[in-house]
């Protein structure tokens, strides 16, 4: 499994999760609202902003029927035409700039996800560093194969997506050139069940793929993704809001900063807490090795004495006989005069 460098970052295992605020609609059509989510995953502890890349007329067209609106029952779009939700939802392209050069001052990794040829001549005009295939858009091959062309690390969502489909866009990629390669579990609903989660596909993934693994998570709180490191995720995506309270087209299963800038530092701890698959005491566990029970004479004791419940017992610290030896030792006797708090062994009975 090759680890993939973003910006001079690098992501993979042996390293702690990369943490990705992925911003999407929550602007709200404010670009100060947009400026100040970024300043927000900045001081989060965050490693990068994610932004998509496209405008109403790239990704849909203005038109009306069944075919056009979501479900009514969708718990958050319910019979919203395509057309004007992605109107609301949409980074203008002339906010790029300014969210690039903000985000950089901060230091933050930030690029997006294009969804069609020219959000790609846009994003390269900006130095976009990587770049992400959202989970609709796994099957628009042409547009895989466009986007690993320019040699930008790249990171797939699999959201909806068969073996055979992830196996296809994997393929495309590599064979037009990409070699940084990060492939995401999603399961694309707003917000989505933990119950729906499957966390286990994650080692099919890297076992199908050959690639770095994480999660691109929409459900509540921070519980799954962190559950996604101890299965081998590196990746960790989550839409971020200054305010869910506040609005935004996505809010609903949006952290908040504070929620953010825990999974930023949970994540690194359950990163930490895996370590190796090995038994026995750890290096700061010897101190406590010496508090373990033995065998102590915890009454003084003459020279020719038995060994009683009285004058033996298992106490703390160690040093002493270990306490499954208190059956054989009981009625032995003392070799020697003994006084209360010394450690029993072989030697003195």
């Amino acid at each position: 499994m090759r680890p993939l460098t973003i910006a001079g970052r690098r992501v993979g295992p042996g390293e702690p999760p990369f943490v990705v605020a992925e911003m999407s609609g929550n602007h709200d059509g404010s670009l100060d609202r947009a400026l100040a989510i970024v300043e927000a995953v900045a001081a989060s502890g965050a490693h990068a902003l994610k932004l998509q890349t496209y405008r109403p007329d790239t990704i849909t067209i203005d038109a009306d029927g069944p075919a056009f609106r979501l479900g009514s029952g969708h718990e958050l779009w319910g019979g919203e035409r395509l057309y004007d939700l992605y109107r609301r939802a949409h980074t203008p392209w002339e906010w790029h700039e300014p969210i690039f050069a903000r985000a950089r001052e901060l230091g933050l990794v930030v690029f997006s996800s294009p969804f069609d040829p020219t959000a790609v001549e846009l994003l390269e005009k900006l130095g976009c560093p990587a770049y992400k295939i959202a989970s609709s858009e796994l099957v628009d091959l042409p547009l895989i194969r466009l986007v690993a062309a320019t040699g930008k690390p790249l990171v797939l969502s699999t959201g909806m997506a068969t073996a055979g489909e992830i196996d296809a866009a994997v393929t495309a990629a590599r064979e037009t050139g990409c070699a940084e390669l990060a492939v995401l579990a999603c399961t694309a609903s707003y917000p989505a069940s933990p119950a729906e989660s499957d966390l286990r596909r994650l080692p099919l993934l890297a076992g199908l793929t050959g690639a770095v693994v994480g999660v691109s998570d929409h459900t509540p709180g921070i519980g799954a993704a962190l559950a996604a490191v101890a299965l081998g995720a590196c990746v960790i995506e989550k839409h971020v809001t200054p305010d869910r309270a506040g609005g935004g087209v996505d809010a609903a299963f949006s952290l908040e900063p504070a929620e953010l800038a825990a999974l930023v530092v949970e994540s690194e701890r359950a990163w930490q807490a895996l370590g190796e698959a090995r038994l026995g005491p750890r290096p700061s566990e010897r101190e406590g090795l010496r508090f373990r029970r033995s065998l102590y004479v915890v009454a003084g004791v003459r020279a020719g004495e038995p060994v009683t419940e009285r004058n033996v017992r298992s106490i703390r610290p160690a040093g002493g006989l270990p306490p499954a030896a208190l059956a054989e030792v009981t009625g032995r006797r003392f070799t020697r005069d003994v006084p209360a708090g010394t450690p029993l062994t072989w030697d003195l009975i």
